[in-house]
């Protein structure tokens, strides 16, 4: 199940707009600390840019929404940055866009058009993911099992994402919580009952 998107991770990208040079940073953030701590780095970097405009959205439902015009005109910059990604249904990332201002003035319109197709570069150049919410199984069985195990993994149903080798194997398979008792039976035949599963835990995992 899709819970949210988000970034793949951290990516930058530039354009001028009537010779003011924009510049937007990117980065997944899983807290408003994380957040914080890339923002400060930006405006670290560029202390000489006309303006450092922030936008910070948190959580699998926006839950948090943050943005500040940094001495643009009110509502011009970060909030329309932030309405772009709630449109977009992107989250748990940090947006910053630096600009040098060119000696021409854009207008209302023309500030939020620019701030906010910066932004769109930004994303499409860290790429976005989608999170969900998947089930992980790790089961201990035969090495007699593994490849057959590994060739079923290939059809889709689930993926195998850690094998440790002991005496036994202790393989990991990741799937869809729907597909949970169509895999747990497919293991029971193909081990004629003798995988052990080990753990159960439910994973957020980009896809």
């Amino acid at each position: 199940m899709k819970l949210y998107s988000t970034v793949r991770g951290q990516a930058q990208a530039e354009q001028v707009v009537e010779k003011s040079r924009f510049i937007a940073y990117v980065s997944p953030a899983e807290t408003r600390e994380e957040a914080d701590a890339f923002i400060a780095s930006i405006r670290k970097k560029h202390k000489d840019a006309t303006h450092n405009v922030p936008a910070v959205v948190l959580g699998d439902k926006f839950q948090i929404q943050w943005a500040s015009d940094d001495g643009e005109p009110q509502g011009t910059s970060g909030a329309p940055i932030v309405q772009f990604l709630v449109n977009e249904g992107i989250t748990n990332v940090v947006i910053v866009v630096t600009r040098y201002f060119g000696g021409i003035k854009l207008g209302t319109g023309g500030l939020v058009r620019a701030y906010t197709s910066s932004a769109k570069l930004g994303i499409e150049a860290a790429g976005i993911c989608h999170v969900e919410e998947m089930c992980a199984l790790t089961y201990e069985i035969d090495y007699t099992y593994l490849s057959k195990l590994q060739n079923i993994s290939s059809e889709g149903l689930f993926d195998i994402t850690d094998i440790v080798y002991t005496h036994v194997v202790q393989v990991t398979l990741c799937l869809r919580p729907e597909n949970l008792d169509e895999v747990t039976t497919m293991v029971k035949n193909l081990t004629a009952g003798k995988g052990i599963l080990k753990n159960q835990r439910l994973e957020l995992v980009k896809n």
